[in-house]
């Protein structure tokens, strides 16, 4: 093992930049982890790449970035319970305090302890590294048949989506909607597959983005935002609109569409962070006795869970990955995510890099 590793840090101006840093060493009840994928989530971008909108203990620290690692751990701290040296493993991105109760219920994302809260790749190192130290509460196991690019994407894409859908409910019932064809909502796109959502609808601005959709068979029909989606949609699902509608976007018109176009007695779930959204709650919502939904990351047993369904499912988001990256060219990597012409960007080490 080297003694000085390659380090991927943001400092809020569209630019990344590269610095040599010690190897870290494992404290008590953690591990150091070979970085094999880390990829980059859009919140990055948002919150972190462009300019730093997080105040505070919620605020990036400058440290180490990327929040969806995925590695094999190469020594374990003194403590250690489950995990050893050889083990291929998941980063679930925020270490929390574990005694609050939001962390009892494995959901660390909502963690209350200001001090003891923090992100992998916000506030304690991420995995835009040749290696990583992570608490081990906060892993979960990879399966041998899911590979490495996998398992970064469940470290927070497609374990968000995950949540959301288990809100709402996804079945052979269930015409769904999808605002915004970005890496969650493609993500969205195969998940809803898996669970058997006969007819699945997309909604995007981006060619690149609803050409994937298409090709990946991920939706069964795919149409530019415009002012008439609501009427094609409805078109679609014999004048009633869907059973479930998943905004990915965080677009305030993507936004309206999706509650717009969801039919009596359905459910809308909103996964895209930011932005805004207005509506008439009596005719929009009320009157045809729809359910509006919040979901926010999802916890360390859901992401189990989705692990294991991945494999039933035979499904691999790693499909998702239209671009992969050696950390030494982060910069590349993350102006690329940035632009929003592909789909899922992720920095790869050793043998996921030469897939």
């Amino acid at each position: 093992m080297n003694e000085t590793m390659n380090a991927a840090y943001l400092p809020g101006n569209s630019t990344v930049e590269m610095r040599e840093q010690p190897v870290p060493a494992p404290g008590h009840g953690e591990v150091l982890l070979r970085m094999k994928a880390s990829t980059i989530c859009g919140s990055d971008i948002r919150c972190i790449y462009h300019e730093h909108l997080g105040k505070g203990p919620e605020g990036y620290q400058g440290v180490i970035a990327g929040h969806e690692p995925c590695g094999q751990v190469v020594a374990a701290g003194p403590g250690c319970r489950r995990f050893g040296e050889g083990d291929r493993v998941i980063v679930y991105h925020i270490s929390g305090c574990g005694v609050c109760n939001d962390c009892r219920r494995g959901y660390m994302i909502s963690c209350t302890s200001q001090r003891w809260r923090r992100a992998y790749g916000w506030q304690r190192d991420g995995g835009m590294a040749d290696y990583l130290v992570a608490e081990e509460k906060d892993l979960v196991a990879l399966p041998d048949t899911l590979s490495y690019a996998d398992g970064a994407q469940v470290a927070c894409g497609f374990g968000t989506v995950y949540e959301g859908l288990e809100k709402v409910g996804i079945s052979g019932n269930d015409a769904v909607l999808i605002t915004g064809l970005g890496p969650v909502g493609l993500a969205t796109g195969m998940l809803c597959r898996a669970m058997g959502a006969p007819l699945i609808i997309g909604i995007d601005v981006v060619e690149e983005r609803m050409k994937l959709a298409r090709d990946l068979g991920l939706c069964d029909t795919v149409f530019a935002a415009g002012p008439d989606n609501v009427d094609r949609v409805r078109e679609l699902t014999g004048g009633h609109g869907v059973e479930r509608a998943v905004d990915c976007s965080a677009h305030a018109e993507a936004r309206a569409t999706a509650i717009r176009a969801t039919r009596k007695w359905g459910r809308i779930v909103m996964l895209g962070e930011g932005g805004d959204v207005a509506f008439q709650p009596s005719p929009d919502m009320i009157h045809d006795q729809k359910t509006l939904y919040g979901s926010w990351v999802t916890s360390t047993w859901k992401m189990e869970e989705l692990v294991e369904r991945l494999v039933r499912w035979n499904i691999h988001p790693a499909e998702l990955i239209t671009h992969r990256f050696p950390v030494e060219k982060a910069s590349e990597a993350y102006a690329l995510m940035a632009s929003g012409r592909c789909g899922k960007v992720a920095v790869c080490f050793d043998e996921e890099l030469e897939r």
